[in-house]
Order: C-alpha cells, then structure tokens, then sequence
C-alpha cells in the first residue's frame, strides 16, 4: 500500500465536485460526489438522540446496501427543521438523481452548519444544476465545498493491490468542531474501485470507525449530523471481497490508513487548535479499558488548556487516566511526553522523575504535535486517540458561530 496525492475524486468512476450556490456568503458550499457505475454503500452515523434530516434519508436508501451518489451542502444542517426539514432532504436527493440519471434512493443526503434553520431549496436547487454541468471536470471542489470552520480541506488517496489489481481508495472530510464520539463526529465520504461485498463492507466500516474516528475529540460535543460513508463501484476489476476473500487483508489495511489519516487531519484542525494530540495507551487489561483511557485524555480540558500552555503538568494525565473508568494501579503507571525530536519519561510506576531533561521537554512540548505515552503495566491492550490542545481562539469562534 502507498499514499497518494489526491482524493475521492481521483478513485477510479468516481466524480466529486463542489460550487458556490449561496448557501455561504463566499466559498463552495454544494458538492456532489458520483460513481459512474452502481456500486456498494455502507454508513455509520452520530449517536446523538437528537438526528438531522439528512440522517433519516440516508438510514432509509442504504437499505439495500447500495448508492450511486451522495449530495452534500454546507452553511445548514437542516437539524430540528421539522416535518418541512425532512421533506427538504428527499428534495435534495430527488434533485441530484434527476440531473445523474438515477433513482433518489441511489442518493445519499448530508448536510452540515447552523442547526435549526431551513434550507433555502431555490438556491439548492440552482447549485444542483451547476453541480451537474461541474461534473465534466471530475475532480473540483468537493472537498471545499463541505467545509464550514475547518481551516484546511481534509482528503486522502491510497493505492493497494488485491487480487493482482491495483485499487485505490480516496476520502475528503469536514470537521473542525463538535468533534467527539460516537460516532464520527464529523462527515467523511470515502470510495475505492475495489469490489467488496455490501455487508463485508459495512462491517468493515464499523470496525475500522471504532479505532479512528470515534477515536477524535476536539471538545467534548458531539453534533447531530455526523456520518461517514462509503461507495465500493468494483472498476478496479476484483472479484467482490468478503472477509473471507484473498485481499482482503489489503482492503482493510488501505481503509484503516485512509480513516486513520483523516481523523488526524481533523484533530488537527481543531477550532483554533495549534497542535495535535496524539494519546498512546499501552499495557491495558482490554482493548476497551485502552480506549476509555486514550479518550480521557485526549479529551480533557485541562490536558488540553496544558499542552495549549506548553505546561509539563503529568498530574491532569494521571488524573483523567483515573476518572476514564479504565483498572488501572498508579503505582504501575509510565508517562512519556514525546514528538519527533525525542521524549521525555515524566512519571515512573507511582512516582515522579525528577532528573529529567527540562531543555528537550520544552522542545517537545512547543512542537505542532505532542504524544502522550501511557503504560498502565497490566495487560497487553492499546489504543490511540486524536485530539488538540484548548486555545483562546477556539471560545472566540464558537461565541459567535451564529451571529
């Protein structure tokens, strides 16, 4: 497996684009993303009780596992929108089958923003026809045009091999805040060529999103339009995989690499954030004592407002390490601070370590990404998590998101 330059739109029969239709005052804000031929679909979404529109819709056309194509605005979440909401989404998928040439239920529906105000259909409608002439220059703006805070666009392209054939698999992604599991928290729209079984697929999805995105947190809100899905069109000329299958090994490697990147890029781009944070949780007694504890870290705020502060304070560590429900002995416990320049041992098995070198620990410590290291000496479990230091700047965006 490689990584590549690229994104959704440079798997092959897949078409991504984005325009401007005015749902934003400035930059794109209507994308649609197309495969040439059917393929197979597969979606995981928020937990949040309180679900957006486009949620239902999607829940309702993935129930024979398969799509053709997935339309996305930015700017509204057509969230708490009512009935009229709702009738808005199906709208938007009856819209975009018409200038594809497919049926609605092929359509898959997202949208992200401010909750509780309706779309404005006219200026949806208008950008749907743009997107459709868009379409002859396959790979322009989509990523862009599913951003709302984010500050970089998200995407990832990798290349593989299953079966003698070469595959690819690319996604794009928007979140920057109301990031936090369960689910993904965010939206991600990922496509191979490779041909995979339907529900090979959306078991694949679902496990994979355990260890990458619902393993990213920016603060702590979880929003009600997060979902990540995936379209599997077969170009690439394999016979179709199940778990079962020879490559599939490579499939889940290329898909696990590409969630992983993305849930990183979105950690990153935290609101405000000025570096990513990176929790290593080793020596657990399961795998789900590992995560509790990589997520407790990564999404403490005082862990968080530390490494905004550049503050060696171990002590809010062990601390969220104890509250994360996780067994854990302090008296069994490492703490390492580290990065690329080195690391830096800051608590060993129940105690301090005080000759430690200050000069490298401010290096690490002032680096765009920070690794906290814990070992809890009790099993062999791990685990990773994503998030992203607390800065002034994340309060300054979110008290005026609306106005």
């Amino acid at each position: 497996m490689k990584t590549l330059t690229g994104n959704i739109g440079d798997v092959q029969g897949i078409r991504a684009v984005g325009v401007h239709a005015g749902l934003k005052l400035k930059r794109r804000d209507l994308a649609l993303i197309f495969s040439e031929v059917p393929a197979s679909a597969a979606a995981v979404y928020t937990t949040n009780k309180v679900q957006a529109a486009p949620i239902a819709v999607c829940k309702k056309h993935l129930k024979d596992n398969k799509a053709r194509g997935i339309v996305v605005n930015s700017g509204c979440a057509n969230a708490c929108t009512g009935p009229q909401g709702l009738k808005d989404a199906h709208r938007m998928a009856k819209l975009a089958a018409l200038v594809t040439g497919v049926q609605p239920e092929d359509i898959l529906v997202a949208s992200t923003g401010v909750i509780g105000q309706r779309l404005p259909m006219d200026k949806v409608e208008q950008g749907i026809e743009q997107l459709a002439k868009a379409l002859s220059s396959p790979n322009l703006g989509a990523s862009e045009a599913i951003m709302t805070t984010d500050t970089v666009e998200k995407q990832v392209l990798v290349e593989f091999q299953v079966q003698g054939r070469t595959c690819r698999l690319g996604g794009i992604a928007k979140g920057s805040g109301m990031i936090h599991p369960n689910m993904a928290t965010m939206l991600g729209f990922l496509a191979t060529d490779c041909a995979v079984e339907p529900k090979a697929l959306q078991r694949a999805l679902r496990s994979v999103t355990q260890d990458t995105f619902n393993m990213i947190t920016v603060d702590g809100d979880r929003s009600t339009n997060d979902m990540v899905a995936i379209l599997a069109n077969g170009l690439a000329g394999n016979k179709p995989l199940t778990e079962r299958s020879e490559g599939w090994d490579s499939f889940l490697e290329a898909l696990t690499a590409a969630c992983t990147s993305i849930s990183k890029q979105i950690a990153r781009d935290g609101e405000g954030a000025e570096r990513l944070i990176e929790v290593q949780v080793r020596g657990a007694k399961s795998v789900g004592d590992a995560r509790k504890a990589a997520m407790a870290v990564a999404g403490s705020s005082l862990v968080k407002a530390a490494m905004f502060g550049r503050d060696p304070n171990w002590g809010r560590i062990l601390a969220a390490l104890g509250y994360s429900g996780c067994a854990l002995d302090p008296t069994k416990v490492n703490l390492v601070l580290a990065n690329g320049v080195g690391q830096v041992t800051v608590f060993r098995r129940g105690k301090p370590v005080e000759a430690r070198d200050e000069t490298l620990l401010a290096r690490v410590l002032a680096s765009g990404e920070v690794k906290i290291k814990a070992d809890l000496n009790l099993g062999a479990s791990e685990a990773k998590a994503w998030g992203c230091d607390l800065t002034y700047d994340y309060v300054k965006i979110n008290a005026k998101y609306t106005t």
